[in-house]
This record gives structure tokens, C-alpha cells and sequence, in this order.
């Protein structure tokens, strides 16, 4: 089950089934993908209820696949829409993430972690591994020695260790306040910085977008930043 709050320029989104760790079924990822994308938030907090940000896939509906390949393209779907949704999308990780709950929180904006949590790619101790894009996106997160031992060795990482590979940002006890802080910023900046840092076109266009989204905001904000200066 996946609820979601709006509160002003904030959309907070929870994965809420404790009982189960928060895994996910096709239609709980089908129900995240819609509550991130539709979402007129500047900035989307993803979170998980109880003592667990999310177990990754059900194991249970693994195991009775009969599109083992068309799951995993669904989980990769999911993910690359948080990752291009127009909001900031931050992750707030206590407890465990293990599995597709890691590949979601990298395909997120911002990772921040509270000091309980852990994370883990397990999937290799039972035949898995991490296809929900999780192999791409460790490796762009991670420096490479770093990845490749968090996906080969199915390893728990806590939070500190998680911080100092580059896994997560920040580790603070509530990290919804990273949410809040970040949503308190004008959320076209936010729009364009996200778009920026996304941008994977050649060197030439990235340039000249950067130019024009800067053009664009100071025309729309130069009062506020003449006054900011007072």
C-alpha cells in the first residue's frame, strides 16, 4: 500500500506495509510510480512505515513469476520515472533497505539516512541480484571498488559506512527535515538544478541549457535577489 500527504510544497510518500518490511507487489509499484510522478510538489519525501524503508521486491510473488523478465522491467520503469520526475525526490532511509528498496532510494535525488539504517543488496546469497537498474546506477553513485563490493558480496552496510562510500548524503535522526529544508527553496531553481544535473547531452547543449535556465530565472527573480543583497 502506498499513501501519500501534500502539505504545501511538499508531497510525503509512504511505503505502508510494515508487516511485510514495505516489499513490493506489481501493483504497489505501480501505485509509487503515480504517487511520485503525479505529484505537484516541488519535492517528494519517500519514506517506509515501521521499522524498514523497504525489503525490495516480495519474495513471495518472485518466486511465482511467470515474467521474471517483464518484473524486472517494471521495477526499472518505476525507477527511472522517480529518477525523471520533475520533483525533487528525497529518500529517507531508517531501517532496513535491502534489494529494490536500495535501487529505489538510488534512483532518488537525495539519500539521507537515519543512524538505525542499513542497507544491503542480498539477492546474490539466493540467485539474485539487483535488476530493478540497481546495477547501472550503483556503479554511477559509487566509486567503482566501492560498488562492486556492496553488489558481490550481498554485505549489510550501515549508515556511517553508507555515508562514507557515498550511498547516502547525510545521516540525522528525522531525515523528513532534509525534505522540508530543501522544499523551502523556489521550486523552479529546484526544477532546474534537478534538470542540470540530469542532463546527460553533450557538453555543448548542456552549456547552453544551463545558459538559458539561468536567463529565465534571473528575469523572473531579480527583484528577490537585488533584494537579497540589502
Amino acid at each position: 500500500m502506498i499513501r501519500t500527504t501534500d502539505a504545501g510544497s511538499l508531497r510525503v510518500v509512504t511505503i505502508d506495509r510494515p508487516a511485510r518490511r514495505n516489499a513490493l507487489r506489481p501493483a504497489d509499484l505501480d501505485a509509487l510510480e503515480a504517487a511520485v510522478t503525479d505529484a505537484d510538489a516541488s519535492v517528494v519525501y519517500l519514506h517506509g512505515a515501521g521499522d524498514a524503508f523497504c525489503a525490495g521486491a516480495d519474495l513471495d510473488v518472485v518466486a511465482s513469476l511467470d515474467d521474471p523478465a517483464a518484473f524486472a522491467l517494471h521495477g526499472q520503469r518505476v525507477a527511472d520515472a522517480i529518477e525523471a520526475s520533475s520533483s525533487v525526490v528525497v529518500a529517507g532511509v531508517d531501517g532496513a533497505a535491502r534489494g529494490g528498496g536500495v535501487e529505489l532510494a538510488l534512483a532518488c535525488d537525495l539519500r539521507v539516512a537515519t543512524p538505525d539504517a542499513t542497507f544491503a543488496e542480498p539477492g546474490v546469497k539466493f540467485g539474485l541480484f539487483g535488476a530493478w537498474g540497481g546495477t547501472v546506477r550503483l556503479s554511477r553513485v559509487l566509486r567503482d571498488g566501492d560498488a562492486m563490493d556492496f553488489a558481490l558480496s550481498g554485505r549489510v552496510v550501515d549508515a556511517e559506512e553508507a555515508k562514507r562510500i557515498g550511498l547516502v548524503s547525510r545521516v540525522v535522526t528525522d531525515p523528513k527535515t532534509v525534505a522540508e529544508d530543501v522544499a523551502a527553496n523556489k521550486p523552479d531553481a529546484l526544477a532546474v538544478v534537478k534538470a542540470r544535473m540530469r542532463d546527460d547531452r553533450p557538453r555543448e547543449e548542456q552549456e547552453a541549457a544551463e545558459a538559458a535556465a539561468f536567463d529565465r530565472l534571473v528575469s523572473a527573480y531579480a527583484s528577490d535577489i537585488a533584494a537579497d543583497r540589502e
